[in-house]
């Protein structure tokens, strides 16, 4: 693993939330969630965490052959989000403890601030991880 990660290393992404990312799409078979808001998913929330900060990673690590898995999550989702607004995340790399990556994130909607918390990454070798996944998978 040659990377250029550093901590204090910060980044930001942007998102527009589609309609498809709201609560009634995030689980589509289960009726409740049908005449739920139409605002942004936590559970599509968590996501975009993941996702800005493996854009982030993916420029200091051997992409594809490492990539990272998420393996921990401390969020707190605080304001509700329509469809159609652009959210904001900001992310700083705030601890490496060997292929272990802790970030702080935050996100805001433009008007409010709507989420902060901490998330953790892990680097790992994708084809030996892939290969696990798929043991695993053969004892189903």
């Amino acid at each position: 693993m040659e990377n250029s990660l550093k901590e204090g290393m910060n980044f930001e992404f942007k998102y527009v939330v589609p309609e498809d990312k709201t609560v009634p799409f995030l689980f589509p078979e289960f009726e409740e969630g049908k005449i739920m808001p139409k605002v942004f998913a936590s559970g599509y929330l968590i996501g975009l965490f993941e996702f800005a900060c493996i854009k982030f990673i993916n420029e200091h690590i051997d992409w594809p052959n490492e990539q990272t898995v998420g393996i921990g999550f401390d969020i707190k989702h605080t304001a509700a989000t329509p469809a159609g607004f652009t959210i904001t995340v900001k992310g700083v790399l705030e601890e490496i403890k060997g292929k272990m990556l802790k970030f702080s994130v935050s996100a805001d909607d433009g008007i409010d601030k709507i989420s902060k918390g901490t998330h953790d990454r892990f680097i790992i070798n994708a084809k030996g991880f892939n290969g696990q996944v798929e043991e695993k998978a053969g004892k189903l």
